[in-house]
């Protein structure tokens, strides 16, 4: 199921999902729709917008969620919206970490999944492009395992972010100001 705005609203209630949350996931949102529309436009892609729309409001709904012994994100997230009944919506968002771009066998790979990737990466709480979202996640104090994964993940990143931006004829720092 793919739930609607309401749907998605009652979920934020229940699970507690913080308003600086809301307003990380709405913006990561209207990214991904804009690259979305920009995309269908240039290539006539099938591009379903609802489902990544589903997907980007609900990618961090376990924020304040209990977790289960050894849980982490973006896992807690995935078995709450199975449980809701969005496996499509969760197959979306497990796609969704910095980490899964390192590994061939889960890196996204459907429009939907490059999207909200690309999108949350470009999102603090403000629209970014992925260089500036880098730069803050360096700011932070990050273990060692979780700086790795930074390092190594960026220029996948940056290939994902360029590559959209060709296609759609959009310099990644005009997003910004176009979504």
């Amino acid at each position: 199921m793919i739930p609607t705005d309401k749907q998605i609203q009652s979920l934020w209630q229940k699970y507690q999902f913080p308003p600086e949350k809301r307003i990380h996931v709405r913006l990561v949102d209207k990214v991904a729709l804009f690259l979305a529309g920009k995309i269908i436009q240039k290539t006539h892609a099938n591009i379903n917008k609802e489902l990544l729309h589903a997907a980007a409001l609900t990618h961090d709904i376990d924020k304040n969620a209990p977790k289960l012994p050894g849980e982490h994100h973006p896992d807690a997230c995935v078995r709450i919206l199975k449980e809701e009944g969005m496996e499509e919506v969760a197959q979306i968002v497990a796609k969704h970490p910095l980490h899964v771009i390192l590994d061939p066998a889960i890196s996204p790979s459907s429009w939907e999944e490059k999207l909200l990737f690309l999108a949350d990466k470009m999102v603090k709480y403000e629209i970014l492009t992925v260089d500036k979202r880098f730069d803050l996640w360096r700011t932070e104090s990050l273990p060692p395992e979780a700086r790795k994964i930074l390092d190594d993940s960026y220029p996948k990143v940056k290939k994902l972010e360029a590559e959209i931006a060709t296609l759609i004829g959009v310099l990644p720092a005009d997003v910004a100001k176009l979504a």
